[in-house]
């Protein structure tokens, strides 16, 4: 259910974000709302307690965000407090960012590998993962994660490659364990 709810309210706001010309703004207003989300819990807590009022809660995002966002952005968060739907504010956002990255060609990839890479080697992952797929930009998160010994992990989506020696061992061990010894 919450994800059908992403995707309709996610979709109004890139309509309205289209119809008007702003897929950038919102773009960037999305981003910056997700991050006031994270750093803010009690913004959550408040719009989520029912001793407060509608018409309250509608006041505060008045206050908070009245000259640091949109109208438009303005206008979805209201209209998701107003609907009741202000627990998925954080995933609606998330469906729309999406959608941008997704209309714009920016790829998200999530990097592992054992020891932390130099700028010239997230360099050349960079320029090897736009060159191997169909996106123009790419955000990539780095992480070290030493259980792999060496080689790398990259996840795009749903899609992984995996080289790592971690696994190379692992497959070689199932290898191994499949011979019959006569």
């Amino acid at each position: 259910m919450a994800k059908l709810v992403s995707k309709v309210y996610g979709d109004a706001l890139m309509e309205a974000a289209l119809e008007h010309q702003e897929v950038d703004v919102l773009f960037d207003e999305a981003k910056a709302l997700m991050e006031v989300w994270k750093e803010n819990p009690d913004l959550a807590v408040l719009l989520d307690n029912p001793k407060v009022v509608k018409e309250e809660k509608l006041g505060v995002l008045e206050r908070v965000f009245c000259d640091r966002i949109s109208p438009d952005m303005l206008g979805f968060l209201t209209i998701a407090v107003e609907k009741g739907r202000h627990k998925e504010i954080p995933s609606i956002l998330e469906y729309f960012i999406g959608q941008v990255k997704e209309m714009k060609k920016i790829g998200t990839a999530f990097v592992s590998s054992a020891v932390e890479l130099s700028s010239a080697q997230k360099a050349q992952v960079k320029e090897r993962l736009l060159s191997t797929t169909s996106y123009k930009e790419f955000e990539i998160h780095y992480t070290v994660d030493a259980s792999l010994i060496g080689g790398m992990v990259i996840r795009i989506g749903d899609r992984v490659v995996d080289s790592s020696i971690k696994t190379q061992i692992y497959e070689l061990q199932k290898e191994l364990t499949r011979i019959q010894l006569a």
